[in-house]
């Protein structure tokens, strides 16, 4: 399984494979057609209340992630279509976020490799 991060605002590319948009409001100054989404999950984004509680403040990231694992915790079925999706293909998260290390994109794959991790290392539990 192959994970990449990229923003919405770079050029597409052929090795981007299944594009799926994880932010929860549509990315300002970029129209859908030009964005080239395959998908667009804005359920499996932070709430509301945990991206305005961030709001990008790079000291609340490590918190930041721990109540937002704790969200996708809660979000199983979808993290499991994006572990489908990235079985044997290139998964790319697009994000709109100008910090390329610490969005939500970024906590999103840390979380979905994580997963993948703890279910190869026990396959018996899903």
């Amino acid at each position: 399984m192959m994970i990449k991060l990229k923003r919405v605002y770079e050029e597409t590319d052929k090795d981007d494979g299944y594009r799926v948009l994880v932010d929860r409001l549509w990315p300002r100054g970029r129209n859908k057609s030009d964005a080239k989404i395959d998908e667009w999950l804005k359920d499996i984004a932070p709430s509301a209340q945990l991206r305005k509680w961030y709001s990008h403040d790079v000291s609340k990231w490590p918190e930041f992630k721990e109540r937002y694992f704790k969200e996708l915790s809660a979000k199983e079925e979808m993290v499991r279509l994006l572990i489908e999706k990235a079985s044997g293909n290139t998964l790319t998260l697009i994000y709109a976020a100008q910090d390329v290390e610490h969005n939500n994109a970024a906590a999103l794959k840390e979380f979905i490799e994580k997963t993948e991790s703890e279910h190869a290392l026990n396959p018996g539990i899903s």
